[in-house]
């Protein structure tokens, strides 16, 4: 029986699959709840569901931080609980494993590692950089184009791609995402109201305001913690607060990407002024950040659809296109021995 293929997008806070002989696509959350630091309760999505509603000795985890693996343990426990549920079961055969910018080759080598200590037999494992198949995602013809620059906006992390004929030409991870701004609505509350949210609240609050017109008024009531009386209630948070608490936020992407926009050499930036800039990732749908990326860079913004699959539809291609194979590389490779 022939081998079966896989592409592995792990994500900080999602994990998706591509499985070739089934030809289907499927995610999870990358979490783990663990009781007592030691008897593993659940994985996936039931233990994102668990996240602060557990008593102190369970714990929810996620083992990737910022787009790599902080918990190699956790993470090695996790996937081995997951692939042993009939609707993630995954069998020996060959992996390809998108990688995020700005990271080593140990860190790039940890990714295949932790495959081996999962349950699975790997037949092979190869790699390919997480912009090369988001662009793919996306159906840009990477190998033809001369100049792309894609946004990917995620969980924990903003990672900036320029492309050029098939090679990233410059790359950046900033360590910030959905979570930093979560934790900047409960700061900005925080501070302003004397009022405490979870980061589950703070979370659906962003997600309702998004970036706000200026014009809007709207508040929405939200349960938390009056912390001048130590007791739960119900209060009311308006649109302009949540706006300028992501606002601040927002302002540290804007100025790494017109760093990297100094930087890009004058015919890719050529490309690129005509093309404009892709969105991708997680957040990207978020109402008004399209616009917002927009105003402040002053050029065109795509966002791509289905944001948050790119890269897992991209390794699909990846995988299904024999011409795609020389944009991936093995950590096998002469150049990658010595890390074995």
């Amino acid at each position: 029986m022939a081998n079966n293929t896989y592409g592995l997008d792990l994500g900080t806070y999602e994990l998706k699959i591509y499985d070739q002989m089934n030809d289907k696509i499927w995610k999870t959350k990358n979490a783990i709840a663990v009781k007592n630091e030691k008897t593993v309760l659940a994985v996936g999505d039931k233990a994102y569901a668990m996240r602060e509603k557990t008593p102190d000795f369970i714990r929810v985890f996620f083992p990737m931080q910022n787009g790599v693996i902080s918990d190699f343990d956790l993470m090695q426990k996790l996937l081995y609980k997951l692939f042993s549920v009939d609707e993630y079961a995954i069998s020996s055969g060959n992996y390809l494993i998108a990688v995020p910018a700005d990271i080593t080759e140990v860190e790039k080598k940890a990714f295949v590692d932790l495959l081996g200590y999962s349950k699975v037999k790997i037949q092979s494992a190869k790699i390919v950089e997480r912009g090369i198949a988001e662009a793919i995602g996306m159906g840009i013809p990477v190998q033809e184009e001369k100049g792309t620059f894609i946004i990917d906006v995620g969980g924990e992390s903003c990672e900036l791609f320029v492309m050029s004929q098939g090679g990233v030409v410059l790359k950046h991870r900033l360590k910030t995402g959905g979570v930093q701004l979560d934790m900047a609505v409960i700061n900005k509350i925080r501070h302003k109201e004397d009022f405490l949210i979870g980061q589950t609240t703070a979370e659906n609050v962003r997600k309702h305001f998004g970036i706000s017109d200026q014009n809007k008024k709207e508040n929405i009531m939200v349960a938390g913690k009056d912390l001048l009386t130590g007791l739960p209630k119900m209060k009311s948070v308006s649109a302009d607060t949540i706006k300028e608490a992501i606002d601040d936020s927002l302002g540290g992407y804007i100025s790494a990407i017109e760093t990297m926009l100094k930087r890009i050499p004058p015919d890719i930036r050529r490309e690129i002024d005509k093309n404009g800039i892709y969105l991708s990732g997680g957040l990207s749908n978020m109402d008004g950040l399209r616009m917002y990326f927009q105003e402040k860079l002053q050029t065109k913004i795509t966002v791509a659809q289905d944001p948050e699959l790119c890269v897992v539809k991209g390794l699909r291609e990846i995988i299904r296109t024999p011409d795609y194979e020389k944009l991936t590389y093995s950590m096998t490779d002469e150049n990658y021995r010595w890390l074995s």
